[in-house]
Order: C-alpha cells, then structure tokens, then sequence
C-alpha cells in the first residue's frame, strides 16, 4: 500500500470509526442502534397497550390487526371512564397521594435540616434508628399499624396516609430524609454564621437560605412520594378497609378501581344491559377495554412527568436517587 492509498484509508478509517476526542459514523450508528432498541424494549407495552385501548372489537378479533387499527374507536374509554368513575376517583386519588407527599415532603425536609446543621444528643443513634426504619420491609410492621389504626378508629379514613407522614413515618420517608441531610450538609455553613451576624433568626435561616438552595432535593422528593403514593394498592386497600371488590363504602383510588376493574365491569354491564350474572363468565371486558383503563390510570403520571421531566432529571442528578 503506498503513501497516497494509506493516507486515504486513514482519513476512512477516522471518519467511520473515529479517533480520540471524535466519535466516527459507524460509531455513532451503533450507539444509535442500541440506544433505539433499549427504547423499544421499555416503549412496546406501553405503544401496544394504548393502540389496544382505541381498537374496535373487530380490530381485536382480527389476527392480521396489530398496530394500525382499521378504525379508531373511544368507546372503550367511554365504558372505562364509567365503570371507574374517573370524575371521583380521580380527586380521591389525588388527595391520597398530594397531601401525603406535601406532608412527608416538608417533614422530611425539616429532620434532615436539623440532624445536619445542629448538633443533638444521640445525633448518630437517630441517624441509626432512621436508617433501621428503611431496611425494615413494610411488611413487618403491617400489623402492628393495623392494630394501631383501629385501636384510633382511623381504619377506612385517609388519615392512615398522611398522619404518618406528618409524622415522618410515611413511604419511604427514610430515604428523603437522608437525601435532604446530604443536601444541607453540603450547604456552606459560613452562609449560616453570616445570616445570624446580621440578625437573622433559624426560621429565616432555613426558609431563605436552606430551602432555596434545596430545589433540587424538594422536587425530587415530592414527586416519587406522589409517584409512590399513587402506585400503592396494597397498603391502601388495608387501611381503607376495603374488604371486597364490590364495596363503595371506602376510599377508592385509581389502582384500586384498576385492579378490580373486571367485577366492577360485571356490575356495570348487569346495570346497563340487563344481563344476569349467570349469563357472563369469569371476564366480560374485552382487552381494549381493560386497556383503556390502565392509559386513564397512568394518564395522569405521565402527564407530570413530561411536564416535570427537566426538574425531574435534574434531580436524579444531583440527589443520586435511582428509585428503587
């Protein structure tokens, strides 16, 4: 190979593979390649599930039907919205969820305010105890909390959520109230001794210098206690009371209208068609159907994220929480 021909195979080379400090086409391509099928891999229930969810039962009969409906119907949505009772459920579950998440928010924030600017007696002891509180599964302490509620005739009431978290004893609280710890830890100090020289009080301290520097740590915070209050069935069903699917009597969320949502389709189905139970099998909602009801339910996170996605990300950054 001469000179010229080694010269040009260089320049290829550079421009396909890349060299140090530039990455090259195929280079590129490849991380491309990886980065759409991982997407896909994440995105194919989600992009099934809401082309189902607008699919006639025609279109769900027909075998050569897969993404591309035939003809775009919202009358699963319709049925789901009634059968779900979006319009008061929706409030129910905000409520369970919103203030909660307010409430451990800002109790979470206080705690790790004071264990990192002041020094208390058996400051590591309490450091220990919180972190025990976060190892421990939730299931351990499911019955004692039980016995608790009851004993305060709190059973059924949403009290059971967000007593505890203005107690510091929500979901997870543990965890965001090491987040806030490290956060005002690193806070310079100097910003503290400076605020007081001129006469400012703790209270002005922590809400015009902490809490502003610690954006960041709220937000993140706020939103996977929302997103942990919201995805909750279990716990919430327990203290709720709610003993069978059929009773209207308690709270009801979104997730718990989801998960029983073929008995309360049966319900709806006997009201408005007149059908007899003998008549229906285990299930009577056909697949778009029950598909429409899961994009009502995860509607509304989704909608949160996109509009909170950069503070989202943002935090994740700077807060390392990975949601687990």
């Amino acid at each position: 190979m001469n000179n010229k021909n080694y010269t040009l195979f260089l320049k290829a080379k550079s421009r396909l593979i890349g060299r140090t400090g530039k990455r090259g086409v195929l280079y590129m391509a490849g991380v491309y390649v990886i980065l759409v099928a991982m997407g896909f891999v994440y995105l194919y229930p989600i992009l099934e599930m809401i082309v189902k969810s607008f699919m006639s039962l025609g279109d769900l009969l027909d075998a050569s039907v897969k993404w591309i409906p035939t003809s775009v119907t919202l009358s699963n949505y319709k049925e789901a919205f009634e059968v779900m009772k979006v319009d008061k459920t929706v409030m129910n579950t905000v409520i369970s969820a919103l203030v909660p998440a307010l409430a451990q928010t800002a109790v979470c924030a206080l705690t790790g305010y004071g264990l990192a600017r002041y020094e208390v007696p058996l400051k590591k002891l309490i450091v220990g105890l919180i972190l025990l509180t976060f190892i421990l599964p939730p299931y351990v302490l499911m019955v004692p909390k039980y016995t608790m509620f009851s004993d305060y005739h709190m059973i059924g009431t949403l009290k059971t959520l967000i007593y505890p978290a203005l107690l510091g004893q929500g979901t997870k609280s543990a965890i965001f109230v090491l987040i806030f710890m490290q956060f005002f830890r690193q806070t310079p100090i100097s910003l503290d001794e400076a605020a007081r020289v001129d006469g400012a009080s703790e209270f002005r301290i922590f809400f015009g210098i902490a809490v502003p520097l610690a954006v960041p740590a709220f937000i993140i915070c706020f939103l996977f206690s929302f997103v942990w209050y919201w995805n909750d069935t279990y716990f919430t069903a327990l203290y709720m009371g709610l003993t069978s699917a059929t009773d209207t009597k308690v709270v009801r969320t979104m997730l718990l209208e989801l998960q029983n949502f073929d008995i309360s389709y049966k319900q709806h189905v006997q009201t408005v068609a007149g059908w007899g139970a003998s008549v229906m099998g285990d299930s009577v909602a056909n697949e778009a159907i029950k598909m429409a009801a899961t994009v009502i339910t995860i509607s509304p996170l989704l909608l949160m994220y996109f509009v909170l996605q950069k503070y989202f990300v943002e935090g994740i950054d700077r807060t390392g929480i990975t949601g687990e």
